[in-house]
C-alpha cells in the first residue's frame, strides 16, 4: 500500500500549486518564496535581477530579521554588487542551477572588507543562489539564506533538496521573467576603466589598467595566489601592482581601499 504524504508535503504541494497559479502577477514572488521555505527552511528570500548593461535590480525580499536586508538598497545596489561572488556568476554566465557562496567565494572572501563592513552586517551565515538567464543579458538570482533568526547553515540534506527544486524554480524564473531583456537599457560599462576615469575625476589619482584590475580583486576577497592567476601573472608582480596603487591612493591597508573605492563603483 502507498504511503500517505505526510502534512509538510501537503503544505509544500499546496504552496507549488500557488506558484504555477500566480505566474505574471505581482503576487507570485510571494508564493515563490513561501513554497522555498516549506522546503528548505530559509529565514530569508531575496529575488535579484543583473542585467550586462545596467545595476541591478532587488525584485523582491523577504526576511525576519530587519538587519538582512536593511542596506540593500544604499550600499549593494549602488555599487557593492560588484564585488559579491553570486554577482561573478553573472558576469562569468555560468549555468543555471544552484550555487552555494561557501563553494564559489574567492579564497581570501571571508577576510575581506566587503564581508566586515557589508556582508557580516546582513547576519547572514549562509546563502544559495538559484541562478537562472530567462532573457539574454539577463540573470535571476533567487537567493535562499540562513542568518541570526536561525543560526544555523544548511544540512547535507538540505542541499541535496536544494539540488532538486532548482530546475523547477528556473522554469519559473523563465516563466515569469522572461520580459526583462528590454528594459532600461544603458550603456554598456567597463568596470576597471570606470574606476579609473572615477579615481582620476574625483580624486585626482591616476591609476594604470593593472592597478585598478588589482583593486578590485583584493576587494572581492582574492588572495596575492589567486590575483596572480586571474591575471596571468607572477605573485610578484601582484604585490608591485598593490604597492603601487597603495602608494598612489595614499593608503596602507585594504580598509583604507574599501572606503575609498566603494563609493566609486557601481551607477
Amino acid at each position: 500500500m502507498r504511503e500517505k504524504p505526510d502534512k509538510d508535503e501537503n503544505v509544500a504541494a499546496g504552496l507549488l500549486a500557488q506558484c504555477i497559479t500566480s505566474l505574471g502577477t505581482l503576487n507570485f514572488p510571494d508564493h515563490l518564496a513561501a513554497w522555498i521555505k516549506s522546503v528548505l527552511a530559509t529565514d530569508n528570500v531575496l529575488v535579484v535581477a543583473y542585467f550586462r548593461q545596467r545595476p541591478p535590480e532587488a525584485l523582491f525580499m523577504d526576511s525576519r530579521h530587519t538587519a538582512v536586508h536593511r542596506c540593500i538598497e544604499s550600499v549593494y545596489l549602488q555599487g557593492a554588487y560588484l564585488l559579491d561572488p553570486f554577482y561573478e556568476l553573472h558576469v562569468t554566465q555560468a549555468a543555471e542551477g544552484v550555487y552555494r557562496l561557501l563553494d564559489v567565494a574567492p579564497d581570501h572572501f571571508w577576510r575581506s572588507q566587503y564581508v566586515e563592513d557589508y556582508y557580516n552586517s546582513t547576519t547572514i551565515i549562509d546563502e544559495l543562489a538559484f541562478s537562472s538567464n530567462p532573457a539574454e543579458g539577463v540573470s535571476i538570482h533567487v537567493c535562499a539564506g540562513r542568518d541570526a533568526t536561525s543560526r544555523r547553515k544548511f544540512s547535507k540534506l538540505e542541499l541535496v533538496a536544494a539540488e532538486r527544486i532548482a530546475p523547477i524554480i528556473t522554469a519559473f524564473s523563465h516563466a515569469n521573467w522572461f520580459d526583462l531583456a528590454g528594459t532600461k537599457v544603458i550603456a554598456e560599462t567597463n568596470v576597471p576603466q570606470d574606476l579609473i576615469e572615477r579615481c582620476e575625476r574625483e580624486r585626482g589619482v591616476k591609476l594604470s589598467k593593472r592597478q585598478a584590475e588589482v583593486a578590485l580583486f583584493i576587494l572581492k576577497g582574492h588572495s596575492t595566489a589567486s590575483i596572480s592567476g586571474q591575471l596571468g601573472i607572477s605573485p610578484q608582480t601582484v604585490k608591485v601592482f598593490r604597492r603601487q596603487l597603495y602608494a598612489k591612493c595614499g593608503i596602507s591597508s585594504q580598509a583604507e581601499l574599501f572606503s575609498l573605492m566603494l563609493p566609486m563603483l557601481g551607477a
